[in-house]
């Protein structure tokens, strides 16, 4: 069964991706409602819905007694991260200089009274902890003897028929037999590795790219192509095909929807076409899906296994990002790879814990979740917008910030003068932690950026927090 998407949510996203490519420039007038509705066959309503969306996303705004335009989005862009021109092939095998900064900085977030900007989750007081106590409690007692037994290799069946079920929302034809549940998102992840690749084998991944994809890829004898990789629009897929072509890629990775950390979300065009490179050259995509239900426009963005006819998509998903971390609940769908990925997780992995899997199913099987998320999604795009204003204003001028479309993370780009792995250290007394850009890379670059979160809930504090930090940048570029 699937679920056709909406005529005018179809042409809201035509519209939003020629809009986001830079197609028309701000200011521009837009076709009047009538004028589109004639062009498209389509009724004048249907085109005002998606007007609507567009307007509520930010790309075009009404003008009374004048119609739609293009908003100003010029300046906008030109503060975004530049694009990223990695070298073509890391031989790298291992991450053994960031791995002192990356215990350093876990070791802080969980440390009282630091301001843990590193750290990429939503602040607890964001979940609904009490409700899905009460779900755990109710797994509890519908389990045989009280969850402690193992569940079957693939996965919590009341679990996958719930994934299942979301994922209708989306236009997906996906059922409860094609997915496996897994520990979170990485474990996800590193299952679709063992099972499309073998030691020796390079795998095509965006550029930055948070730091456990790359510790991930290297800890099994992988190598890492990173692409060059747009803020706005994610990898150039030119680039991907010219290396499909010449043979040197045997997977990629990618995070199509709210890219950590760039926060990205490729345009449906340009999903479409990666999905058809995956088919014309039989290389097997893992999506990393793990923010595609933290969109700040009205819908989800659909993710590339949409488009997957053949199978070579591996859709991997979590709630470790949107309702509960500690419970370890992930799943991949993947596609032609079925029995294969479920012989490694036999042998490699074994049993998901059932528990905390039922519960989480039972929490979405109430319909709480989309009301859930709606409130959190309020929270993070408010936050982001507020942690951006702060931002411009305290840092030095020629900051540059993501436009994140979703997601929880900002890639900030300062002066090139600026070194954010000593500013780590200057931070500490402060009990202020960031995570430096160099570590999002295999390669020396990105020494001048920064990733932090809008996790935190905007307050005083967080202000504070944003303030020093730019205080402490200009003081290294002796502004």
């Amino acid at each position: 069964m699937t679920l056709s998407i909406p005529k005018y949510q179809q042409i809201a996203r035509q519209l939003g991706d020629t809009l986001r490519f830079g197609v028309l420039n701000g200011g521009d007038k837009l076709p009047s409602v009538r004028t589109l509705s004639q062009e498209l066959g389509v009724s004048i309503n249907t085109v005002q819905q998606a007007y609507y969306c567009l307007e509520a996303e930010g790309l075009v705004e009404a003008r009374p007694q004048s119609g739609y335009y293009v908003r100003t989005l010029g300046k906008r862009i030109d503060d975004v991260p530049r694009r990223s021109e990695p070298q073509a092939l890391v031989q790298q095998t291992d991450l053994s200089d960031h791995e002192p900064i990356v215990t350093r900085l876990m070791r802080q977030q969980r440390e009282p009274g630091w301001l843990p900007f590193s750290l990429s989750v939503p602040d607890p007081s964001l979940l609904p902890v009490e409700k899905l106590g009460k779900a755990f409690q109710q797994a509890q007692r519908e389990l045989p003897h009280g969850g402690i037994e193992y569940d079957l290799i693939a996965g919590n069946v009341a679990l996958r028929r719930q994934i299942a079920r979301y994922a209708l929302f989306w236009g997906s034809h996906l059922t409860d037999e094609e997915l496996i549940t897994t520990e979170g998102c990485t474990s996800a992840l590193t299952l679709c590795l063992k099972t499309v690749t073998q030691p020796g084998d390079t795998v095509a991944v965006e550029s930055p790219i948070y730091f456990g994809i790359l510790q991930t890829i290297l800890s099994l004898g992988l190598k890492v192509l990173e692409l060059p990789t747009d803020a706005l629009i994610g990898i150039d897929l030119d680039v991907l095909e010219g290396h499909l072509q010449a043979g040197r890629v045997q997977a990629c990775l990618l995070v199509p929807n709210f890219s950590n950390p760039l926060g990205f979300c490729m345009p449906i065009a340009s999903k479409q076409r990666l999905v058809k490179l995956t088919e014309t050259y039989k290389i097997p995509l893992i999506e990393d899906d793990l923010y595609g239900d933290l969109h700040f426009a009205p819908d989800r963005p659909q993710p590339c296994k949409v488009f997957d006819r053949q199978g070579f998509v591996l859709w991997c998903g979590s709630v470790s990002k949107t309702l509960a971390p500690g419970y370890r609940v992930g799943w991949v769908a993947p596609g032609r790879y079925y029995e294969k990925l479920l012989q490694v997780k036999r042998y490699q992995a074994g049993f998901s814990p059932g528990i905390t899997h039922q519960a989480v199913a039972t929490f979405l099987a109430n319909d709480r979740y989309e009301l859930h998320l709606r409130r959190l999604r309020q929270v993070l795009k408010s936050n982001c917008q507020r942690y951006q204003q702060a931002i411009r204003t305290h840092f030095p001028p020629g900051t540059r910030i993501s436009e994140p479309q979703g997601g929880f993370t900002l890639w900030v780009e300062v002066d090139e003068r600026v070194n954010t792995l000593e500013l780590v250290d200057q931070l500490a007394p402060y009990k202020i932690s960031i995570m430096p850009g160099s570590l999002f890379s295999l390669q020396p670059q990105y020494g001048n950026c920064m990733r932090l979160s809008y996790g935190l809930p905007f307050d005083e504090r967080v202000a504070w927090g944003l303030q020093t930090i730019g205080q402490l940048i200009h003081q290294q570029v002796g502004i």
